[in-house]
């Protein structure tokens, strides 16, 4: 599904270049729910950031879902984004003057879905995530676990290929991170491919694969 080789990221500040990755291999197959993990700068979440197509490296090639990224404009990377990935953040990325629906339904409006078809999708999720009966909500209405348990819906209302999360704990309690993980395993259990940023070993320990990255570099793959 996702295929890495020599990936190589840095940012530059005036004079000063600083190389975050530092040629990364990595492969993920089809339905592999796989963690990575790493200290605070070690690189995990720029990592995820160019495998998802959400920024783009300096050198090195991604295939994803069979596409060479790098052959890809501009606009064939927003479609993609839109029709294949979903994305959980730690902030929850949702728009605070949107309800519930409006909030999962945005994107697949974005797809030039039909209305009808959209609100249906974006209901079908939010039931599944159950939180049915707060599709009326703002987000400033709702607990931090329903803001993610939002996110998620909207990640997964038009199933895509691959579900990309980013520290989808990190913000939550215990009895919310639970229900977050639970949920993802569920998604795993069904086949979905799943690549998850995460500083919490004990929910990394619920992935298939742990990848460790420290200084740029991955240093282990572990099957758990």
């Amino acid at each position: 599904m996702i295929q890495v080789k020599n990936l190589v990221k840095s940012f530059k500040d005036g004079q000063t270049e600083t190389k975050v990755l530092k040629g990364i291999d990595f492969q993920a197959q089809q339905g592999e729910f796989i963690a990575i993990m790493g200290r605070s700068g070690a690189g995990k979440s720029t990592f995820l950031y160019q495998m998802s197509l959400l920024d783009f490296p300096t050198s090195g090639e991604i295939i994803i879902d069979g596409e060479h990224s790098h052959n890809m404009t501009s606009e064939q990377k927003t479609n993609f984004r839109l029709t294949k990935c979903g994305y959980v953040f730690q902030d929850y990325a949702l728009l605070p003057e949107l309800t519930t629906i409006e909030n999962v339904v945005l994107p697949l409006l974005m797809q030039n879905i039909n209305k009808k078809d959209a609100y249906q999708k974006a209901k079908e999720a939010l039931v599944r995530i159950k939180l049915g009966h707060r599709l009326k909500n703002l987000p400033s209405q709702l607990s931090g676990g329903e803001q993610q348990r939002v996110s998620i819906a909207r990640a997964i209302a038009n199933h895509p290929k691959i579900l990309f999360a980013d520290e989808p704990t990190a913000n939550l309690d215990n009895e919310s991170s639970q229900a977050v993980m639970d949920f993802f395993l569920q998604l795993h259990k069904e086949g979905q491919t799943i690549i998850m940023v995460t500083h919490e070993e004990q929910y990394a320990k619920l992935a298939q694969k742990i990848v460790k990255i420290d200084d740029g570099k991955i240093i282990s793959q572990i099957q758990n």
